[in-house]
């Protein structure tokens, strides 16, 4: 993209457009709009370098954050879409990435409590990646982490319930443990429009189902169908359709009722 038009791009649209593109896991769509936030920066930086050697006033440059922030937020988009295309190596090279950014120069307060965000969340992220490839050695260390940084509990237990799965893990203690931290979050838990609660209700139907509970199957799917009901992501829905679908056998009249008030909700 030629750097005129990147230097018209605002970085906090970006952003926007980024998360829109996850939200919908085009995960090439992903890629692209990340690479273009890092370019969009990258120029940004250059004219202040630029700027400063000449003596020049800096322009004033409207974004919600310091640089650094987009800068870490490409790569870790770019990681997150990486790891759901099952391009591991190009995964961790990204976490690499955006947990090394205090290598960048000039910083102040604000960017290096950025740094150290980023750093936490790269620690985080190797974790996932490698509880999610099956390094069942790892999740002792892992749930530890969730413990300290509480705010990664829901999207930990979607990473361990979805790992369980796949890799025939019994959980159950660590699901619980985590679930009473995420709780005593006081956070939205119960929140139409939490993308995380979403992702982990419809893992946890499907622990549930493996599990031999189909019960707490229906029940967990009907909770992700409530949270994604109008939100206009018609393929969360259907993946939810289906799992109910495979369970109605089992399900009970009131399940089948709420079933059917959301279906006609949807209308």
């Amino acid at each position: 993209m030629r750097p005129s038009i990147l230097k018209s791009l605002k970085p906090d649209i970006i952003v926007e457009m980024l998360d829109m593109a996850v939200v919908f896991e085009n995960w090439n769509k992903v890629l692209e709009t990340a690479d273009v936030l890092y370019q969009c920066v990258m120029c940004i930086r250059e004219d202040q370098v630029e700027d400063r050697g000449k003596g020049a006033r800096l322009p004033s440059i409207e974004t919600e954050r310091p640089l650094v922030y987009y800068i870490g937020r490409s790569y870790m988009m770019q990681g997150v879409a990486y790891q759901k295309m099952g391009q591991i190596d190009q995964a961790r090279a990204c976490i690499c990435r955006y947990a090394n950014l205090d290598c960048m120069e000039e910083m102040g307060e604000a960017e290096m409590q950025i740094v150290q965000e980023f750093k936490r969340k790269a620690e985080v992220s190797r974790y996932a990646l490698e509880i999610e490839a099956g390094q069942v050695e790892l999740l002792e260390g892992y749930v530890n982490l969730l413990l300290e940084y509480q705010e990664e509990g829901l999207e930990g237990l979607t990473v361990i319930t979805e790992a369980a799965v796949r890799h025939g893990w019994r959980v159950d203690f660590i699901i619980q443990m985590l679930e009473e931290q995420v709780n005593g979050l006081g956070e939205n838990f119960g929140s139409s429009n939490n993308d995380n609660l979403y992702q982990y209700c419809y893992q946890r139907a499907l622990y549930e189902q493996w599990m031999g509970r189909p019960q707490g199957a229906v029940e967990y799917i009907l909770k992700a169908m409530r949270v994604v009901d109008g939100r206009g992501v018609e393929r969360h829905m259907l993946r939810c359709i289906w799992v109910l679908e495979s369970l109605r056998e089992v399900a009970t009249e009131e399940h089948i009722e709420q079933y059917r008030a959301i279906l006609e909700g949807m209308k």
